[in-house]
C-alpha cells in the first residue's frame, strides 16, 4: 500500500536531461552554470530552498593568490600553504589545480555582480586566515559566502537553468548493460507532497555538502546528513580520506541559542585573541615547533604577535584551524576552560566598537538578535564544533569524475583536495574552482555519448519506490515491532560525539563499530506513521540509512590510521608516522547494500612530480 497515493508510483514524474547537479551550494551552481556553458541541458535537485545552501556559513572569504595586499604572493605560495595544512597528504595535482586557478574564479564572480569589499587603491580587498602565508581571503564583510550564493544563484536564473526545490534524491541509477557500469539517472521525490521523479541522464554531480548531523554539536545545517557520499558509495564509488573531520576551533557554546553556531575565523584575523578562565592568552604555549622553525623568527608577547622571516606579524589565534582546535580541547582539559566548556573569544578589548561593526556586521548582528551577546563589549564562549569532512568521493583530479562512469563530486563531498586538514577560505575557492570543472567535464562526457545514452529500467524504478516506501509497510505490518527514527538519529550522534570526536582511541573506537553496526540492524526496521505529504519523520528516515553508513566509513578509517594527523588525532599515536603520511584509506560498499559493511583497503598517495617539490625546499 501506498500511503497517500494511488499506487507505489503514484504521480511518478520523468524528466530528461544531459546533467543533473545534485545540490545547490557553491559547488552544484558553478557546476550546473558551467555545463550550461557547455551546451548541455541541465537540472538542479536541491534538498532545501534555492538560496540556503549551507556555503552561506562561509563568512571569513576566498582563498585566492591574487597578490593584492602583498605582490610576493602567487599560486605556488598558496599551493605550499594548503599541502602543509593538510600535512602533505593532499592529493598535490588537486592544490596545485585550486592555487592556479582560484584567482580568476574571483574576478568571474566580481563580473557577474559579486561586490567585493575593496583596499586603498580600488582592488578587491584580502585578509589573513589561519594557515596561509599571506592575507589572501577575498571577502565581503563576514558574509562572502552569502555574497557567492547570491551572485551564482542570479546568474544560473539568469540563464534559465532549471531548479526543483525541495526535492530528495534516494537513489543512483547504473545502466549495466555495456562493457561496463555507468550512470544512467536519479530517482528523487518531492518532500512536500512525497511524488517521486525519476531522472534520466547520463551524468550526475554530486556537490551535496558534509556529514555533520551525524554529530550533536555541530555548525551544519540539517541537509547535512552525508548523502552525496552514501549515494556515490551505493553507485559503487569508492571514498577517500573520512577519517579526518574537521572541527571549527570557534563554535559557540554558550548560550544556548547559539550553540554550535560558527564565530568565523575573521574575529580572529581581525584581532579577537583566545584566553583561558585564567585570563590568559594562551595560544603562544601551542605554536608546533614546525611554524616557530618555518615561519618564526621572533615572538613578541606583549604585542600579542610572532614575527614571521618577511617581518610580517601574525597571531598565533591564525595558526591552522587543527591546531588551535586541539589546543582548545586541552585547555578545557585541564581545566581552564569557561564555565560552559569552551573558551574566551575576546575582541571586544582590542578593537573599538566602530571597527567591529564595521568589519564583521553579520557576527555582531547574529549574535545580538538571537543570543543577547554583545561582542563589541563582552568576550564569547567558544569551542570545537563539527564543522567539515575533509573526506569524500575519490575522485579525477582534473575532471572530477569519479571510479563510476558519468558520476562526478565537487565540493565538500568530494575527497583529495584538502589532505588531513582544511585552510580556512580554501573551501569557498575549492567549490568554484571544481564546481566549474565538474560541470564542465560532465557535460562533454553527455555530449560524447550522442544518441548512446544509458537507460532506466521499469524495474529500478520500481525498486526504487519500494526502497523509499518501505518505513510506512513495516508500520502497517502488525507482526513487526518499528523503530522510531529520531531515536536511531539521536543515539547515533551520541555514539559519534563520545567515542569518534577530536581525540579517539582504539578502544573507543571500537566500540563505536559496534554501536553502528546495531545501529544499523535496527535501521532495518525504521517505521514511519502517517502520509508521504508533510512527513519529516520519512524524510529522516530515507536519509538515516546515509548517516549509518558515513558514521561507519569515519570510525573504521579513524581505527585503522594508527597516527595522529591533522584533523585525526589518536591519543594512544598521538604523533604523524611518515609511514601513513603517503597511503590514503579508501571505503567501498560491496553490493551497495548499506546493511553490508563497509571494505577498507590502503593505497598509495599520488607521487608529487619534483618541480612542485623544490617548492618545500624554499
Amino acid at each position: 500500500m501506498d500511503p497517500g497515493e494511488s499506487g507505489p508510483q503514484g504521480g511518478l514524474e520523468r524528466h530528461l536531461y544531459d546533467v543533473v547537479v545534485v545540490g545547490a551550494g557553491g559547488a552544484g551552481l558553478r557546476a550546473a552554470i558551467a555545463a550550461h556553458d557547455a551546451g548541455a541541458k541541465v537540472a538542479i535537485v536541491c534538498k532545501s530552498l534555492l538560496g540556503k545552501a549551507h556555503t552561506v556559513m562561509a563568512e571569513g572569504g576566498i582563498a585566492a593568490a591574487m597578490g593584492n595586499l602583498y605582490a610576493e604572493d602567487n599560486w605556488q605560495v598558496h599551493f605550499r600553504d594548503t599541502m602543509r595544512g593538510g600535512k602533505m597528504l593532499n592529493n598535490w595535482r588537486m592544490a596545485q589545480l585550486h592555487a592556479q586557478e582560484a584567482p580568476d574564479r574571483v574576478l568571474e564572480l566580481e563580473e557577474w555582480g559579486a561586490l567585493f569589499d575593496r583596499t586603498d587603491d580600488g582592488l578587491i580587498s584580502q585578509r589573513d586566515f589561519g594557515g596561509h602565508r599571506y592575507a589572501r581571503l577575498a571577502h565581503v564583510g563576514d558574509r562572502t559566502g552569502l555574497e557567492m550564493i547570491r551572485t551564482l544563484q542570479q546568474r544560473a536564473v539568469d540563464l534559465g537553468i532549471d531548479v526543483f526545490m525541495e526535492c530528495t534524491v534516494t537513489e543512483l541509477f547504473r545502466d549495466e548493460t555495456g562493457p561496463r557500469p555507468r550512470i544512467s539517472g536519479a530517482f528523487a521525490y518531492w518532500r512536500e507532497t512525497g511524488r517521486f521523479i525519476v531522472f534520466e541522464s547520463p551524468t550526475v554531480v554530486l556537490a551535496t555538502g558534509g556529514i555533520g548531523k551525524s554529530y550533536q554539536v555541530t555548525s551544519n545545517s540539517w541537509e547535512y546528513t552525508g548523502d552525496g557520499h552514501a549515494l556515490a558509495m551505493r553507485a559503487g564509488a569508492s571514498l577517500i580520506n573520512m577519517e579526518f573531520v574537521q572541527f571549527h576551533p570557534t563554535g559557540m557554546v554558550w548560550p544556548p541559542s547559539v550553540k554550535g553556531i560558527l564565530v568565523t575565523e575573521s574575529v580572529r584575523g581581525d584581532g579577537g585573541v583566545l584566553k583561558n578562565s585564567e585570563g590568559e592568552r594562551f595560544m603562544f604555549d601551542y605554536i608546533p615547533e614546525f611554524f616557530k622553525a618555518e615561519t618564526a623568527d621572533t615572538v613578541e608577547e606583549a604585542e600579542g604577535w610572532y614575527t614571521d622571516k618577511k617581518n610580517h606579524r601574525r597571531p598565533p589565534e591564525l595558526l591552522p584551524r587543527d591546531e588551535v582546535a586541539r589546543a582548545i580541547n586541552s585547555e578545557i582539559k585541564a581545566g581552564r576552560g569557561s564555565p560552559h566548556g569552551g573558551v574566551f573569544l575576546d575582541i571586544a578589548s582590542r578593537r573599538d566598537a566602530e571597527f567591529i561593526r564595521r568589519r564583521l556586521p553579520s557576527m555582531y548582528h547574529q549574535f545580538r538578535e538571537l543570543a543577547d551577546v554583545d561582542i563589541t563589549a563582552e568576550p564569547m564562549e567558544v569551542g570545537p564544533t563539527c564543522h567539515y569532512v575533509m573526506g569524500g568521493v575519490e575522485v579525477d583530479a582534473d575532471t572530477e569524475q569519479s571510479i563510476v562512469e558519468g558520476l562526478y563530486a565537487a565540493g565538500e563531498v568530494a575527497g583529495g583536495m584538502h589532505g588531513s586538514n582544511r585552510l580556512g577560505g580554501n573551501s569557498l575557492s575549492d567549490l568554484l574552482v571544481f564546481g566549474r570543472r565538474a560541470g564542465h567535464n560532465a557535460a562533454y562526457h553527455s555530449h560524447r555519448l550522442g544518441g548512446a545514452r544509458p537507460t532506466v529500467s521499469d524495474s529500478q524504478v520500481k525498486a526504487a519506490a519500494a526502497a523509499a516506501l518501505a518505513p510506512f509497510e513495516i508500520a502497517q505490518d502488525p507482526g513487526r515491532r518499528g523503530e522510531n527514527p529520531y531515536t536511531i538519529q539521536k543515539d547515533l550522534q551520541d555514539v559519534m560525539q563520545r567515542l569518534v570526536g577530536i581525540i579517539r582511541t582504539a578502544e573507543e573506537l571500537e566500540a563505536s563499530l559496534g554501536e553502528i553496526a546495531r545501529l544499523k540492524e535496527r535501521a532495518t526496521r525504521l517505521a514511519v506513521e502517517g502520509h508521504r505529504q508533510y512527513n519529516p519523520g520519512w524524510h529522516l528516515a530515507l536519509d538515516l540509512a546515509n548517516m549509518l553508513v558515513v558514521s561507519e566509513c569515519i570510525a573504521k578509517a579513524a581505527l585503522e590510521r594508527q597516527e595522529s594527523r591533522g584533523g585525526h588525532t589518536r591519543d594512544d599515536f598521538p604523533g604523524p608516522d611518515p609511514s601513513w603520511g603517503a597511503r590514503n584509506l579508501v571505503l567501498t560498499l560491496p553490493g551497495g547494500d548499506f546493511t553490508a559493511p563497509v571494505h577498507l583497503r590502503h593505497q598509495p598517495l599520488p607521487v608529487m612530480p619534483d618541480d612542485l617539490k623544490t617548492l618545500f625546499d624554499q
